[in-house]
Protein backbone atom coordinates (compact mmCIF):
# COMPACT_ATOMS: atom_id res chain seq x y z
CA UNK A 1 0.00 0.00 0.00
CA UNK A 2 2.70 2.54 0.97
CA UNK A 3 4.48 1.91 -2.36
CA UNK A 4 1.15 2.94 -4.21
CA UNK A 5 1.01 5.95 -1.93
CA UNK A 6 4.84 6.60 -2.88
CA UNK A 7 3.84 6.27 -6.89
CA UNK A 8 1.42 8.49 -6.89
CA UNK A 9 3.38 11.89 -5.10
CA UNK A 10 6.88 10.79 -7.59
CA UNK A 11 7.44 13.38 -9.70
CA UNK A 12 8.73 11.33 -12.62
CA UNK A 13 5.38 9.22 -12.39
CA UNK A 14 3.42 12.53 -11.92
CA UNK A 15 4.77 14.24 -14.92
CA UNK A 16 2.80 11.18 -17.01
CA UNK A 17 -0.36 12.85 -16.49
CA UNK A 18 0.86 15.96 -18.16
CA UNK A 19 2.55 13.95 -21.01
CA UNK A 20 0.03 11.44 -22.11
CA UNK A 21 -2.69 14.08 -22.38
CA UNK A 22 -0.18 16.02 -24.48
CA UNK A 23 0.28 13.40 -26.85
CA UNK A 24 -3.12 11.88 -26.99
CA UNK A 25 -4.93 15.59 -27.50
CA UNK A 26 -3.50 16.10 -31.39
CA UNK A 27 -4.65 13.02 -32.34
CA UNK A 28 -8.21 13.14 -33.06
CA UNK A 29 -7.86 16.88 -33.84
CA UNK A 30 -6.32 15.50 -37.49
CA UNK A 31 -8.79 12.82 -37.84
CA UNK A 32 -12.07 12.03 -36.28
CA UNK A 33 -12.59 15.77 -35.06
CA UNK A 34 -11.35 16.78 -38.61
CA UNK A 35 -13.61 14.77 -40.57
CA UNK A 36 -16.56 16.11 -38.16
CA UNK A 37 -15.40 19.64 -39.52
CA UNK A 38 -15.25 18.49 -42.98
CA UNK A 39 -18.68 16.74 -43.11
CA UNK A 40 -20.22 19.68 -41.53
CA UNK A 41 -18.85 21.68 -44.11
CA UNK A 42 -20.28 19.75 -46.54
CA UNK A 43 -17.70 18.77 -48.66
CA UNK A 44 -17.48 15.98 -50.88
CA UNK A 45 -16.88 11.97 -49.04
CA UNK A 46 -13.95 11.41 -51.31
CA UNK A 47 -12.22 14.63 -49.60
CA UNK A 48 -13.28 13.11 -46.32
CA UNK A 49 -11.83 9.92 -47.11
CA UNK A 50 -8.47 11.58 -48.14
CA UNK A 51 -8.24 13.07 -44.28
CA UNK A 52 -7.33 9.05 -43.49
CA UNK A 53 -4.24 9.49 -44.85
CA UNK A 54 -2.94 12.37 -42.30
CA UNK A 55 -2.23 9.06 -39.56
CA UNK A 56 0.69 7.61 -41.66
CA UNK A 57 3.35 9.74 -39.45
CA UNK A 58 2.00 8.03 -36.89
CA UNK A 59 3.06 4.83 -38.26
CA UNK A 60 6.67 6.00 -39.87
CA UNK A 61 7.82 8.03 -37.09
CA UNK A 62 10.81 5.77 -36.53
CA UNK A 63 11.92 7.08 -39.87
CA UNK A 64 12.97 10.78 -38.40
CA UNK A 65 13.49 8.90 -34.97
CA UNK A 66 17.30 8.86 -35.16
CA UNK A 67 17.12 12.97 -35.45
CA UNK A 68 15.54 13.31 -31.79
CA UNK A 69 18.79 10.84 -30.34
CA UNK A 70 21.25 12.76 -32.29
CA UNK A 71 20.63 16.20 -31.97
CA UNK A 72 20.22 18.50 -28.41
CA UNK A 73 17.79 21.80 -28.32
CA UNK A 74 19.26 24.45 -26.85
CA UNK A 75 17.58 24.16 -23.62
CA UNK A 76 15.76 21.59 -21.44
CA UNK A 77 18.06 18.71 -22.34
CA UNK A 78 17.80 16.00 -25.12
CA UNK A 79 14.14 15.05 -24.27
CA UNK A 80 12.55 17.73 -22.75
CA UNK A 81 14.08 20.55 -24.89
CA UNK A 82 12.27 18.21 -27.98
CA UNK A 83 9.11 17.52 -26.50
CA UNK A 84 8.79 21.66 -25.64
CA UNK A 85 9.75 22.33 -29.01
CA UNK A 86 6.95 19.65 -30.65
CA UNK A 87 4.48 20.82 -28.18
CA UNK A 88 5.29 24.78 -29.20
CA UNK A 89 4.92 23.72 -32.92
CA UNK A 90 1.16 22.36 -32.15
CA UNK A 91 0.32 25.25 -30.23
CA UNK A 92 1.01 27.66 -33.23
CA UNK A 93 -0.19 25.21 -36.27
CA UNK A 94 -3.21 24.13 -34.23
CA UNK A 95 -4.34 28.41 -33.90
CA UNK A 96 -3.31 28.86 -37.44
CA UNK A 97 -5.82 25.84 -38.26
CA UNK A 98 -8.24 26.90 -36.36
CA UNK A 99 -8.57 30.20 -38.16
CA UNK A 100 -8.79 28.08 -41.57
CA UNK A 101 -12.12 27.64 -44.14
CA UNK A 102 -12.81 24.04 -44.63
CA UNK A 103 -15.34 25.61 -47.87
CA UNK A 104 -12.31 27.96 -49.10
CA UNK A 105 -8.83 26.40 -48.50
CA UNK A 106 -10.08 22.02 -47.95
CA UNK A 107 -5.96 21.43 -49.38
CA UNK A 108 -4.27 23.51 -47.37
CA UNK A 109 -6.15 22.88 -44.29
CA UNK A 110 -5.27 19.06 -45.27
CA UNK A 111 -1.39 19.50 -45.67
CA UNK A 112 -1.41 21.36 -42.52
CA UNK A 113 -2.88 18.77 -41.04
CA UNK A 114 -0.54 16.21 -41.83
CA UNK A 115 2.35 18.70 -40.66
CA UNK A 116 0.40 18.36 -37.57
CA UNK A 117 0.19 14.98 -37.36
CA UNK A 118 4.46 15.19 -38.01
CA UNK A 119 4.83 17.66 -35.03
CA UNK A 120 2.09 15.42 -32.96
CA UNK A 121 4.07 12.09 -34.11
CA UNK A 122 7.72 13.66 -33.36
CA UNK A 123 6.55 14.39 -30.17
CA UNK A 124 5.07 11.04 -29.38
CA UNK A 125 9.05 9.81 -30.27
CA UNK A 126 10.33 12.38 -27.58
CA UNK A 127 8.35 11.45 -25.03
CA UNK A 128 8.45 7.88 -25.32
CA UNK A 129 12.12 8.26 -25.02
CA UNK A 130 11.74 10.30 -21.86
CA UNK A 131 9.64 7.98 -20.11
CA UNK A 132 12.01 5.59 -20.88
CA UNK A 133 15.11 7.54 -19.49
CA UNK A 134 13.38 8.67 -16.59
CA UNK A 135 11.37 6.16 -14.96
CA UNK A 136 13.16 3.76 -12.90
CA UNK A 137 12.61 0.21 -13.63
CA UNK A 138 10.46 -0.46 -10.79
CA UNK A 139 8.37 2.92 -11.56
CA UNK A 140 7.13 1.58 -15.43
CA UNK A 141 4.02 -0.41 -15.03
CA UNK A 142 2.42 2.83 -12.55
CA UNK A 143 3.92 5.67 -15.02
CA UNK A 144 2.70 3.57 -17.92
CA UNK A 145 -0.78 3.26 -16.42
CA UNK A 146 -1.12 6.91 -15.60
CA UNK A 147 0.03 8.01 -19.12
CA UNK A 148 -2.52 5.99 -20.43
CA UNK A 149 -5.48 7.30 -18.15
CA UNK A 150 -3.97 10.67 -19.46
CA UNK A 151 -3.93 9.76 -23.06
CA UNK A 152 -7.75 8.38 -23.33
CA UNK A 153 -8.59 11.85 -21.34
CA UNK A 154 -6.99 13.81 -23.81
CA UNK A 155 -8.39 11.64 -26.80
CA UNK A 156 -12.11 12.34 -25.31
CA UNK A 157 -11.48 15.63 -25.23
CA UNK A 158 -10.17 16.18 -28.29
CA UNK A 159 -12.86 13.75 -30.08
CA UNK A 160 -16.38 13.75 -27.96
CA UNK A 161 -16.35 17.34 -25.73
CA UNK A 162 -13.99 19.36 -28.79
CA UNK A 163 -17.81 17.98 -31.01
CA UNK A 164 -20.04 19.06 -27.93
CA UNK A 165 -18.09 22.40 -27.77
CA UNK A 166 -18.10 22.76 -31.48
CA UNK A 167 -21.74 22.76 -31.43
CA UNK A 168 -21.82 25.66 -29.34
CA UNK A 169 -19.40 27.64 -29.96
CA UNK A 170 -17.66 27.06 -33.40
CA UNK A 171 -14.85 25.48 -34.53
CA UNK A 172 -12.35 27.93 -34.66
CA UNK A 173 -12.80 28.31 -31.06
CA UNK A 174 -12.32 24.86 -30.64
CA UNK A 175 -9.13 24.21 -31.81
CA UNK A 176 -8.19 27.19 -30.03
CA UNK A 177 -8.94 25.99 -26.89
CA UNK A 178 -6.87 22.85 -27.78
CA UNK A 179 -4.05 24.94 -28.54
CA UNK A 180 -4.34 26.91 -25.53
CA UNK A 181 -4.51 23.52 -23.58
CA UNK A 182 -1.40 22.22 -25.12
CA UNK A 183 0.27 25.37 -24.04
CA UNK A 184 -0.38 24.97 -20.15
CA UNK A 185 0.80 21.67 -20.50
CA UNK A 186 4.00 22.92 -22.26
CA UNK A 187 4.26 24.93 -19.15
CA UNK A 188 4.74 21.32 -17.33
CA UNK A 189 7.13 20.07 -19.52
CA UNK A 190 9.58 22.82 -18.36
CA UNK A 191 9.29 21.65 -14.60
CA UNK A 192 9.62 18.18 -15.60
CA UNK A 193 11.99 15.97 -13.77
CA UNK A 194 15.49 15.43 -15.77
CA UNK A 195 17.16 11.73 -15.91
CA UNK A 196 18.93 11.01 -12.88
CA UNK A 197 21.87 9.74 -15.36
CA UNK A 198 24.32 11.44 -17.50
CA UNK A 199 23.16 10.24 -21.01
CA UNK A 200 25.04 10.95 -24.32
CA UNK A 201 23.20 11.74 -27.34
CA UNK A 202 25.30 9.60 -30.21
CA UNK A 203 28.48 11.20 -31.83
CA UNK A 204 27.38 11.52 -35.42
CA UNK A 205 24.27 11.32 -36.81
CA UNK A 206 25.36 8.21 -38.82
CA UNK A 207 25.54 6.42 -35.37
CA UNK A 208 22.52 7.22 -34.11
CA UNK A 209 21.07 5.31 -37.53
CA UNK A 210 23.79 2.47 -36.65
CA UNK A 211 24.14 2.29 -33.47
CA UNK A 212 20.47 1.34 -32.46
CA UNK A 213 20.33 -1.35 -34.62
CA UNK A 214 23.85 -2.89 -33.36
CA UNK A 215 22.95 -2.86 -30.19
CA UNK A 216 19.64 -4.36 -30.52
CA UNK A 217 21.64 -7.15 -32.44
CA UNK A 218 23.93 -7.50 -29.78
CA UNK A 219 21.12 -9.33 -27.65
CA UNK A 220 20.77 -12.93 -26.29
CA UNK A 221 17.55 -14.22 -28.09
CA UNK A 222 16.77 -11.47 -30.42
CA UNK A 223 14.84 -13.20 -32.93
CA UNK A 224 12.39 -14.90 -30.01
CA UNK A 225 12.22 -11.14 -28.46
CA UNK A 226 11.25 -9.73 -31.83
CA UNK A 227 8.36 -12.39 -32.41
CA UNK A 228 7.10 -11.73 -28.84
CA UNK A 229 6.79 -8.35 -29.84
CA UNK A 230 4.35 -9.11 -32.77
CA UNK A 231 2.30 -12.02 -31.02
CA UNK A 232 1.78 -10.98 -27.26
CA UNK A 233 -0.98 -8.71 -28.16
CA UNK A 234 -2.32 -9.96 -31.74
CA UNK A 235 -5.18 -12.82 -30.22
CA UNK A 236 -6.71 -8.69 -28.63
CA UNK A 237 -5.83 -6.79 -32.07
CA UNK A 238 -8.01 -10.22 -33.73
CA UNK A 239 -10.49 -10.30 -31.63
CA UNK A 240 -11.28 -6.17 -31.99
CA UNK A 241 -10.16 -6.15 -36.31
CA UNK A 242 -13.47 -6.49 -36.69
CA UNK A 243 -16.03 -5.42 -33.80
CA UNK A 244 -18.17 -2.79 -35.12
CA UNK A 245 -19.32 -5.02 -37.70
CA UNK A 246 -19.73 -8.05 -35.49
CA UNK A 247 -22.13 -5.87 -33.18
CA UNK A 248 -23.37 -3.52 -35.77
CA UNK A 249 -24.07 -6.03 -38.53
CA UNK A 250 -23.84 -9.12 -37.11
CA UNK A 251 -25.81 -9.08 -33.77
CA UNK A 252 -27.94 -5.88 -34.77
CA UNK A 253 -26.95 -3.22 -31.64
CA UNK A 254 -27.63 -0.19 -31.96
CA UNK A 255 -24.97 2.93 -32.79
CA UNK A 256 -25.82 4.22 -29.38
CA UNK A 257 -25.62 0.51 -27.62
CA UNK A 258 -22.14 0.40 -29.31
CA UNK A 259 -21.08 3.71 -28.64
CA UNK A 260 -21.86 3.83 -24.51
CA UNK A 261 -20.38 0.51 -24.32
CA UNK A 262 -17.28 1.05 -25.81
CA UNK A 263 -16.75 4.75 -24.70
CA UNK A 264 -18.01 4.45 -21.44
CA UNK A 265 -17.64 1.16 -20.03
CA UNK A 266 -14.77 0.25 -21.78
CA UNK A 267 -12.49 3.19 -21.01
CA UNK A 268 -13.41 2.90 -17.40
CA UNK A 269 -12.11 -0.73 -17.57
CA UNK A 270 -8.97 0.07 -19.67
CA UNK A 271 -8.25 2.57 -16.92
CA UNK A 272 -8.94 0.63 -14.01
CA UNK A 273 -7.43 -2.78 -16.04
CA UNK A 274 -4.25 -0.25 -16.42
CA UNK A 275 -3.65 0.58 -13.09
CA UNK A 276 -4.41 -2.75 -11.71
CA UNK A 277 -1.69 -3.58 -13.83
CA UNK A 278 0.56 -0.80 -12.98
CA UNK A 279 0.55 -1.56 -9.47
CA UNK A 280 0.56 -5.68 -9.81
CA UNK A 281 3.63 -5.41 -11.81
CA UNK A 282 6.04 -4.30 -9.04
CA UNK A 283 5.09 -7.11 -6.84
CA UNK A 284 4.62 -9.96 -9.80
CA UNK A 285 7.89 -9.02 -11.53
CA UNK A 286 7.80 -8.00 -14.83
CA UNK A 287 7.80 -11.81 -16.79
CA UNK A 288 4.82 -13.01 -14.20
CA UNK A 289 3.49 -10.06 -14.69
CA UNK A 290 3.39 -10.70 -18.55
CA UNK A 291 2.57 -14.28 -17.76
CA UNK A 292 -0.79 -13.79 -16.36
CA UNK A 293 -1.98 -10.95 -17.80
CA UNK A 294 -1.07 -12.41 -21.31
CA UNK A 295 -2.93 -15.52 -20.09
CA UNK A 296 -6.21 -13.40 -18.81
CA UNK A 297 -5.84 -11.35 -22.21
CA UNK A 298 -6.27 -14.70 -23.45
CA UNK A 299 -9.11 -15.84 -21.86
CA UNK A 300 -11.34 -12.77 -21.74
CA UNK A 301 -11.62 -13.09 -25.53
CA UNK A 302 -14.29 -15.95 -24.40
CA UNK A 303 -16.71 -13.37 -23.54
CA UNK A 304 -17.21 -12.13 -27.56
CA UNK A 305 -17.61 -16.36 -28.26
CA UNK A 306 -20.40 -16.86 -25.84
CA UNK A 307 -22.02 -13.10 -27.01
CA UNK A 308 -21.71 -14.40 -30.57
CA UNK A 309 -23.13 -17.82 -29.46
CA UNK A 310 -26.29 -16.30 -27.12
CA UNK A 311 -26.99 -13.18 -29.50
CA UNK A 312 -28.04 -10.18 -29.17
CA UNK A 313 -27.85 -9.12 -25.45
CA UNK A 314 -26.88 -5.78 -23.67
CA UNK A 315 -26.12 -7.03 -20.43
CA UNK A 316 -23.62 -9.53 -22.08
CA UNK A 317 -22.74 -6.85 -24.43
CA UNK A 318 -21.40 -4.58 -21.50
CA UNK A 319 -19.61 -7.63 -19.63
CA UNK A 320 -17.67 -8.54 -22.72
CA UNK A 321 -16.60 -5.31 -23.31
CA UNK A 322 -15.38 -4.56 -19.80
CA UNK A 323 -13.52 -7.87 -19.04
CA UNK A 324 -12.14 -7.80 -22.41
CA UNK A 325 -10.43 -3.92 -21.64
CA UNK A 326 -9.49 -4.35 -18.45
CA UNK A 327 -7.86 -7.09 -19.66
CA UNK A 328 -6.13 -5.07 -22.21
CA UNK A 329 -5.85 -2.19 -20.07
CA UNK A 330 -3.40 -4.96 -17.85
CA UNK A 331 -1.15 -6.05 -20.58
CA UNK A 332 -1.02 -2.69 -22.30
CA UNK A 333 0.63 -1.28 -19.24
CA UNK A 334 3.27 -4.03 -18.46
CA UNK A 335 3.97 -4.38 -22.02
CA UNK A 336 4.79 -0.64 -22.33
CA UNK A 337 7.12 -1.69 -19.60
CA UNK A 338 8.53 -4.20 -21.18
CA UNK A 339 9.16 -2.10 -24.27
CA UNK A 340 10.77 0.42 -22.02
CA UNK A 341 13.30 -2.23 -20.99
CA UNK A 342 14.27 -3.16 -24.48
CA UNK A 343 15.75 0.43 -24.53
CA UNK A 344 19.21 1.62 -24.21
CA UNK A 345 18.56 5.30 -22.99
CA UNK A 346 21.54 6.71 -25.43
CA UNK A 347 19.16 5.58 -28.43
CA UNK A 348 15.35 5.20 -26.82
CA UNK A 349 14.03 7.63 -28.91
CA UNK A 350 15.02 5.17 -32.04
CA UNK A 351 14.39 1.79 -30.64
CA UNK A 352 11.14 2.44 -29.23
CA UNK A 353 9.83 3.69 -32.00
CA UNK A 354 11.23 0.58 -34.15
CA UNK A 355 9.58 -1.57 -31.63
CA UNK A 356 6.24 0.12 -31.68
CA UNK A 357 6.00 -0.04 -34.87
CA UNK A 358 6.97 -3.79 -34.90
CA UNK A 359 4.31 -4.39 -32.60
CA UNK A 360 1.84 -2.40 -34.52
CA UNK A 361 2.91 -3.71 -37.98
CA UNK A 362 0.72 -7.28 -37.02
CA UNK A 363 -1.99 -5.25 -35.51
CA UNK A 364 -2.29 -3.69 -39.13
CA UNK A 365 -1.91 -6.87 -41.24
CA UNK A 366 -4.24 -8.76 -39.04
CA UNK A 367 -7.24 -7.08 -40.58
CA UNK A 368 -7.80 -8.69 -43.79
CA UNK A 369 -7.27 -11.99 -42.43
CA UNK A 370 -9.66 -11.80 -40.04
CA UNK A 371 -12.34 -10.63 -42.87
CA UNK A 372 -11.83 -13.59 -44.90
CA UNK A 373 -11.65 -16.10 -41.74
CA UNK A 374 -15.35 -14.90 -40.63
CA UNK A 375 -16.53 -15.48 -43.87
CA UNK A 376 -15.01 -19.02 -43.71
CA UNK A 377 -16.71 -19.97 -40.47
CA UNK A 378 -18.75 -17.70 -38.56
CA UNK A 379 -18.50 -14.96 -35.51
CA UNK A 380 -18.06 -18.16 -32.63
CA UNK A 381 -15.30 -19.80 -34.59
CA UNK A 382 -13.61 -16.59 -34.89
CA UNK A 383 -13.29 -15.44 -31.70
CA UNK A 384 -12.12 -18.75 -30.90
CA UNK A 385 -9.43 -18.54 -33.16
CA UNK A 386 -8.55 -15.25 -31.00
CA UNK A 387 -8.53 -17.06 -28.03
CA UNK A 388 -5.72 -19.74 -29.95
CA UNK A 389 -4.04 -16.98 -31.61
CA UNK A 390 -3.34 -15.35 -27.93
CA UNK A 391 -0.71 -18.32 -27.12
CA UNK A 392 2.20 -17.84 -29.51
CA UNK A 393 2.72 -15.01 -27.75
CA UNK A 394 2.57 -16.69 -24.64
CA UNK A 395 4.89 -19.92 -25.10
CA UNK A 396 7.37 -17.70 -26.77
CA UNK A 397 7.38 -15.62 -23.41
CA UNK A 398 8.04 -18.94 -21.62
CA UNK A 399 10.68 -19.71 -23.93
CA UNK A 400 12.47 -16.64 -23.02
CA UNK A 401 12.53 -16.92 -19.47
CA UNK A 402 15.42 -18.89 -19.44
CA UNK A 403 17.23 -17.15 -21.90
CA UNK A 404 16.41 -13.60 -20.53
CA UNK A 405 16.74 -11.85 -17.14
CA UNK A 406 13.67 -10.32 -16.76
CA UNK A 407 14.75 -8.06 -13.88
CA UNK A 408 15.35 -4.40 -13.41
CA UNK A 409 17.17 -3.54 -17.09
CA UNK A 410 18.68 -7.03 -17.59
CA UNK A 411 16.38 -7.70 -20.41
CA UNK A 412 19.26 -5.67 -22.47
CA UNK A 413 21.83 -7.86 -21.32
Amino acid sequence: MSFKYQALRNPRIFIMLFLGFSSGLPLALTASTLQAWFTQAGLSVIAIGTLSLIGLPYTLKFLWSPVLDRFVPPWLGRRRGWICLTQLGLCVTLFVLANMNPNEMPKAIGVLALFIAFISASQDVAIDAYRTDVLLPLERGVGSAVYIFSYRMAMLASGGLALVIADHLGWRLTYELMAVLLLLVNIATYFAPETTKNIKAPSSFKAAIIEPFRDLMQRDSLGLILLFVVFYKIGDAFALSLMSNFLLRGLGFSLTDVGVAFKVFGLVATVVGAFAGGFLMPRLGLYRALLWFGLAQAFSNLMFMLLAASGKSYLLLVSSIFIEQFASGMTAAVFMAFLMSLCHQEYSATQYACLSALFSLGRVLIGPVAAVLVAQIGWVNFFGCSVLLSFPGIIILVLLRSKVNFNADAVKA
